[in-house]
């Protein structure tokens, strides 16, 4: 039994932007997944408070307005410190549990000040502790507006039974060279975590399979118009421009021939539970390894900074 691992895709909508009564929802689908036996439990981009839908509704590139400032105010005090202990009691669960964690947060580092935030993906392994905090390199369009670029420091892959497990967040999977660092590394189950939408996943998932002869696990969450909470900042102004639903889920798995496992799931909340066999994975690095037999480093290479950027060093 090595060779399998057993996964639970959470596929939740936050409590938007209230981080207390969305780490609940949280802990509460980690203890769904330990009573299934799942070893490997996922959930979806910047779950941990919320994506910032509010950037598309309500004019989010407007400059120097109360309301883009208020919003972000709030979005930054429902981040998540995870020097403060933010995160401790998921990472118990983990523990309790025996079960590894891939957690998509809005992070508010002290490493970097304390006041910008990030979009980070955070692997719990299932001793209970964080083992790498991946900043997402590359803010996508209005998210620029909110979120501040990370650095090579969380590109990192795991070990977990058979399989080496690494993540990116959103439209980092298309990016060809963070990928690519990752397989370097040995990555055979790649972990993909969206906002939400099929229309995001649907495609991208497969392929990554495809290219890298690995399973692919995209997680996503939802959201519609009633999982704003009433005592949002602005509510009047974001709810008037928005549509009933706003990520309509598309979690699903491929297989590492590029053919699904788990086809995208659509408006449907709570956990999605597959169990994935390694070898297949071997299978199919027969004919094709990108890292490995049908490379050619003495030709292409890749360099990776892993360093975490920080604006003092204090010595």
């Amino acid at each position: 039994m090595h060779s399998t691992l057993k996964i639970a895709m959470a596929q939740i909508a936050p409590v938007w932007l209230d981080k207390s009564a969305t780490l609940k929802k949280i802990e509460n689908s980690i203890i769904d997944a330990a009573k299934q036996k799942c070893e490997l439990v996922v959930f979806g981009e910047a779950l941990l408070p919320g994506y910032p839908f509010w950037l598309a509704l309500t004019g989010g590139a407007e400059w120097n307005t109360k309301l883009n400032k208020e919003l972000h105010a709030h979005y930054v005090q429902n981040s998540i410190c995870i020097e403060k202990g933010e995160l401790d009691s998921v990472c118990k669960l983990a523990k309790t549990h025996n079960i590894a964690i891939y957690l998509g947060i809005i992070e508010r580092p002290t490493d970097r000040g304390g006041h910008s935030i990030y979009a980070s993906l955070v692997y719990i392994n299932e001793d209970g502790f964080i083992k790498s905090v991946h900043r997402k390199l590359q803010p996508t369009y209005d998210e620029r507006l909110t979120w501040s670029p990370g650095d090579g420091n969380g590109l990192k892959v795991h070990d977990l039974k058979a399989f080496r497990v690494g993540g990116l967040n959103c439209w980092e999977n298309w990016m060809p060279l963070p990928r690519t660092a990752l397989y370097g590394q040995g990555e055979n189950l790649h972990i993909a975590v969206w906002p939400g939408s099929d229309h995001n996943t649907k495609d991208i998932t497969r392929f990554i399979a495809r290219e890298s002869r690995s399973f692919v696990v995209s997680v996503s969450s939802l959201m519609s118009n009633a999982d704003f909470p009433k005592n949002t900042p602005h509510i009047d102004a974001i709810l008037k421009n928005a549509p009933k639903v706003l990520a309509n889920g598309g979690s699903c798995i491929a297989r590492p021939d590029g053919e699904w496992l788990v086809k995208p799931v659509l408006h449907k909340e709570g956990l999605i539970i597959q169990t994935i066999d390694f070898n297949r994975v071997l299978e199919e690095r027969q004919n094709f390894d990108v890292v490995g037999h049908y490379s050619r480093p003495d030709v292409t290479k890749l360099t990776v900074n892993t360093e975490r950027q920080t604006t003092v060093e204090i010595k």
